[in-house]
């Protein structure tokens, strides 16, 4: 239970300080130099930086142990929110790296912690527990980034962020006594990030889980960028309606993803669930794209809600299948390269979703696409043994 808590705190707040720039793009944006828009690039590079670490933690996790590597990554993500508050591009962009290379780590350093702490017949409700962190995260800073912002300003705001993950690596360190009970400071092995990419490629029941997390990664992170622009430009809603619609769709993902990893634990084995849910996504996805106008609010709700539990659900009932098929001491490294394929969808779906947009003037070929590849990510998985 304490491995569970700690996990899930410290995935809150490196999620929480990954989104906390984007809540003050628009009012940080001018003081930097550039456009709001640009927080685009921003996340970029914060997700080709977790890339690299992700496939780089397999190592570090077994010479510092979990918690302790976890700390470690609090603590880059506090440092690169500081670098963001200086307002100079190249620092802020320095900063963008740090985040990126603390949020990496922090998912294969918690699936090495939880596959011994977690019976087999819970292990894919328990990811998907700690997976919470990720829209817990996100609700942490559409909620309190703004109240940071108004009473102190957005460079307060960062450092106000930085400084709960640098409070959440000094409470961790009882748990580091406790919990990091197997590292092995002389541990060799799973030095690279070939190496692990090599481990997650070689592996079929692997290479399958990974290469469909890609596209199940670019789809979630499509939806969470542009759901909201599209309803508000394109389909007419009001921006405040709109947002209430992609928060419900936030909240159907948290529910769906403790709901998925309760089913894959004893009704649906894991891979036939991901299958379901990557259909799911594409049907979702093709539905909408074609939300206009004219539809009911109700059931563009439940459209979007539909996506909201496939799209943002998966990831627990992921994790905890891939530590199941990880070699005997290697989930951290397994984790670290399947994670950095994940990470390769949500760096390269939103820009090329925009593209789409761009060169087609339609929202409306850009979620086809996605959902395309979705679906067909699941006909991969069907293949898995």
């Amino acid at each position: 239970m304490f491995a569970l808590v700690a996990t899930l705190a410290i995935q809150a707040l490196v999620s929480m300080a990954v989104l906390t720039p984007p809540v003050f793009a628009a009012v940080a944006a001018p003081e930097i130099g550039v456009s709001a828009h640009d927080i685009g690039v921003y996340t970029s590079v914060i997700y080709a930086a977790a890339c690299v670490a992700s496939a780089a933690s397999g190592g570090p996790i077994r010479r510092h142990g979990a918690i302790r590597l976890s700390q470690y990554c609090l603590v880059a993500c506090g440092a690169g929110l500081a670098l963001t508050a200086t307002a100079n591009l190249a620092l802020v962009l320095l900063g963008a790296l740090l985040i990126g290379v603390g949020y990496g780590p922090i998912t294969p350093a918690s699936s090495h912690l939880l596959i011994r702490q977690t019976p087999p017949q819970r292990r894919s409700l328990v990811f998907s527990l700690k997976q919470t962190g990720v829209p817990i995260g996100g609700v942490l800073a559409g909620i309190a980034v703004p109240a940071f912002v108004l009473a102190l300003g957005w460079r307060g705001a960062a450092l106000t962020s930085g400084a709960l993950c640098l409070l959440m690596a000094a409470l961790a360190e009882p748990l580091h006594r406790s919990l990091d009970d197997d590292a092995d400071p002389k541990a060799q092995g799973e030095r690279g990030i070939l190496t692990a990419i090599r481990l997650v490629l070689t592996n079929p029941g692997l290479r399958r889980l990974a290469l469909a997390s890609l596209a199940f990664a670019a789809i979630q992170l499509c939806f969470s960028a542009f759901v909201v622009t599209f309803l508000a430009e394109r389909v007419g809603l009001a921006l405040v309606v709109a947002g209430a619609i992609m928060a419900a769709a936030q909240a159907a993902g948290i529910a769906a993803r403790i709901l998925w990893g309760w089913v894959a634990d004893r009704f649906v084995p894991a891979r036939a669930l991901l299958m379901a849910l990557g259909l799911a996504m594409g049907a979702a996805g093709i539905a909408t794209g074609f939300i206009t106008a004219a539809w009911p609010l109700s059931a563009i709700i439940a459209v979007t809600m539909l996506l909201g539990a496939s799209a943002l659900g998966w990831n627990g009932v992921y994790l905890a299948e891939v530590a199941q098929l990880a070699p005997a001491g290697a989930v951290g490294a397994a984790t670290g390269g399947a994670l950095s394929l994940t990470f390769l969808g949500i760096v390269i779906g939103p820009p090329v979703f925009g593209a789409v947009v761009t060169a087609s003037g339609s929202y409306r070929p850009a979620f086809f696409a996605a959902a395309v590849a979705a679906a067909a990510a699941a006909l991969i998985l069907r293949r898995a043994r």
